[in-house]
């Protein structure tokens, strides 16, 4: 028995080395990556990185290994002897013909489930009933289950700290909510990744090094599966596995309070990947009332209903003296377009030509952020015009249906209104969101094969996009209706893919840069292209992003990577010129409509930027911590109960620093509390 339990510990030990090793040659990858950009850690900070980096590895280890103990100690023959063999084999039948005869949970889930509930069962049945009348090829069959297991969780520990690399290159932290949002569309994120990073190669060398390490750590083991069989072993090892397990289930919920320090790589660092993962998946849906500091109810409508004039759901009815004029309007959310990559706010590769020629033909506002760091933020802030909730966005929410959107206002005034999108727009719910709220959706389902010229796993090319954008909204013009058209990009993503032969940058570079300026180039395009059709002198352009390019930096909520470019472009209409408030994403529709005249009742937290009574704010945040910010000052609500306040210095080198405030600012502290509760109150479906 002595024997076996070492041999089941040895088991454990091998598999907790291989987890430290790799582990921790991750972290010292990510030290390395270029979106790391923050090391002044003290002395403490780097024993804790590492140190408390592998316990909770090991922790996470050890709740992972139940699956491998489970295997253990259910290997028996008297599983198979009577009457324990018949009862087992009668209800794993029984379960099979249930769940393929009759209606059961699984078809209730739907999709694939039933069958797969159904393969399982049946291949289970089938295979006990195989090993109870073929009692010799138990053995062989035990050695290459547990074979099979081991491959597993060797492949699975290296798999991981591939994919925690590549994330980490993509967003500058370990696994969060975004990986968690991915898992739901995995066609397109599949997809992604196969046209992105050389999978075969990568894919190759995994299954190699699996197959090499399980060999050289376990092949003893393999040899000796039989001697896991009896029964003594089992018995000492149980409690003992069991109690270490609950324990490291508290621990890793324990050593999160080491990772809240200002900096945020060095908590990224010491976090276990999988852990991460697990709590975003845990939090995706946060209540504002449970998890942030809250104001009494009656207070926070007051204070609402004081900064806006409004009554209940801060509806108000907003009069402007100028004539409505109902001119056409266009809204070009860009992908990923960072204010950063333009040479207008200090880049100096030339990447968007055409965008920084357009700014001197436009209105831009020039310190106008970004509410989140995901498309559907972006496309919930200039639709629905409010601050950002905590976990899923609005647009990914059951009973997003008729909502006060832009689309609604325009549409009672008796526009055509429609979502350009060049993938299938089911992704991220889009279809669901938009064609609720009265939108008519022209998406890659009502493209003709003559109509695409180059394609990728997001969908078909900006170019094509912008083409049949201008097909149907000349359609449109003719028959004598204004239009509103809200076209999303998709182009400026990985894997930044497009037609050759656009720009000097090689399509086949698959580089982010190639993918801005490809961008720039196809709405440069689609501008003069709409330049000659007979709506364009009726016609005012919106422009401006769903989100940056990237959300890592050393703070939580790093400013830098929120800025995004904005203007308005209408020749003829709207004068040029820049406008330097500190303004929002949700302020972008307001403004608009103030410019054409429109009264309407509105339930917008957005306003006009260029009122003279516009408090300079913007809202910023991530699926969990919300930013409120007002020049010099942010103020951060995060789980639980947390709320901050830092001092805000703009750099040189448009980089923000902030400085936690000694004695915080109290009517901004309300302010901030009251807009997120209530918006939360209000609109959280």
């Amino acid at each position: 028995m002595q024997i076996k339990t070492n041999r089941f510990s040895g088991i454990y030990l091998r598999m907790a080395l291989l987890t430290v090793v790799v582990c921790t040659v991750l972290r010292v990858v990510l030290l390395f990556n270029e979106q790391t950009s923050e090391l002044g850690f003290s002395f403490g900070e780097w024993i804790s990185a590492f140190g408390l980096g592998a316990i909770n590895d090991l922790a996470a280890l050890t709740i992972g290994f139940g699956f491998m103990w489970l295997y253990l100690v259910t290997l028996s023959n008297r599983k198979f002897e009577r009457p324990w063999g018949w009862i087992l084999l009668a209800l794993l039948t029984g379960a099979f013909l249930y769940v393929s005869l009759f209606n059961t949970i699984f078809d209730e889930y739907g999709s694939v489930a039933p069958q797969v509930a159904s393969i399982v069962l049946g291949y289970w049945a089938a295979s006990f009933a195989l090993r109870m009348f073929a009692v010799r090829i138990r053995p062989l069959w035990s050695k290459v289950w547990f074979s099979l297991l081991l491959l597993v969780y060797v492949g699975t520990i290296l798999f991981n700290a591939v994919s925690e690399f590549y994330f980490w290159n993509e967003f500058g932290v370990r696994y969060n909510f975004i990986a968690v949002d991915y898992l739901v569309y995995t066609n397109e994120v599949i997809g992604n990744i196969m046209e992105s990073y050389p999978i075969l190669p990568l894919v190759s060398l995994l299954l190699v090094s699996t197959v090499g390490i399980t060999w050289w750590l376990f092949r003893r083991d393999i040899a000796a599966t039989e001697e896991f069989k009896s029964s003594g072993w089992k018995l000492v090892t149980t409690p003992v596995y069991i109690a270490a397990a609950l324990a490291s289930v508290w621990l890793l919920g324990f050593n999160t309070r080491f990772q809240t320090s200002d900096n945020i790589y060095y908590n990224e660092l010491q976090a276990n990947g999988v852990y991460k993962f697990y709590e975003a998946f845990k939090n995706n849906e946060l209540s504002f009332d449970r998890f942030y500091r809250t104001l009494p109810a009656e207070e926070a409508v007051a204070l609402v209903n004081a900064e806006y004039g409004s009554g209940d759901h801060n509806l108000r009815r907003i009069i402007t003296e100028a004539e409505e004029q109902y001119r056409n309007i266009v809204l070009v959310t860009l992908e990923s377009m960072s204010a950063s990559f333009m040479g207008r706010y200090g880049d100096t590769r030339g990447l968007t030509p055409y965008l920084d020629s357009l700014c001197n033909r436009s209105l831009v506002f020039d310190n106008l952020f970004a509410t989140g760091n995901r498309t559907v933020r972006g496309l919930e802030a200039v639709t629905l015009s409010l601050p950002p909730c905590p976990g899923q966005s609005i647009i990914k929410q059951a009973n997003n249906g008729n909502m006060n959107s832009t689309g609604k206002i325009l549409k009672e005034k008796g526009y055509d209104v429609l979502y350009f999108y060049g993938g299938n727009s089911y992704f991220d719910n889009m279809e669901t969101f938009f064609g609720g709220n009265g939108y008519r959706i022209v998406d890659q389902k009502q493209y003709t094969p003559e109509e695409i010229t180059f394609q990728n796993i997001w969908g078909v090319c900006d170019e094509d996009s912008y083409a049949k954008a201008i097909r149907t909204l000349s359609e449109i013009s003719e028959e004598g209706r204004p239009f509103f058209a809200h076209i999303m990009s998709v182009s400026n993503h990985r894997p930044y893919t497009y037609p050759a032969g656009r720009i000097p940058i090689a399509n086949d570079l698959q580089s982010r840069e190639g993918g801005v300026m490809y961008s720039d180039y196809s709405l440069g395009k689609f501008l003069e292209e709409a330049a000659r059709q007979p709506w364009f002198a009726n016609t005012v352009f919106v422009i401006t992003a769903d989100h940056c390019a990237s959300s890592a930096g050393k703070t939580e909520l790093p400013l830098e990577k929120y800025h995004i470019p904005a203007m308005i472009y209408a020749p003829g209409f709207v004068p040029t010129g820049q406008i330097d408030k500190l303004s929002s994403q949700i302020d972008l529709m307001p403004t608009l409509f103030s410019m054409l005249g429109f009264d309407y009742d509105s339930h917008f937290y957005g306003r006009d930027i260029l009122s003279d009574d516009f408090r300079e704010r913007a809202f910023v945040a991530t699926y969990q911590s919300l930013g409120y910010f007002e020049p010099g000052v942010l103020t951060i609500q995060s789980p639980v109960n947390r709320l901050e306040q830092f001092s805000v210095n703009k750099n040189p080198d448009a980089t923000y620093t902030l400085s936690p405030v000694a004695t915080p600012d109290e009517e901004q502290l309300k302010r901030a509390i009251s807009l997120y509760q209530t918006s939360n109150m209000w609109n959280k479906r």
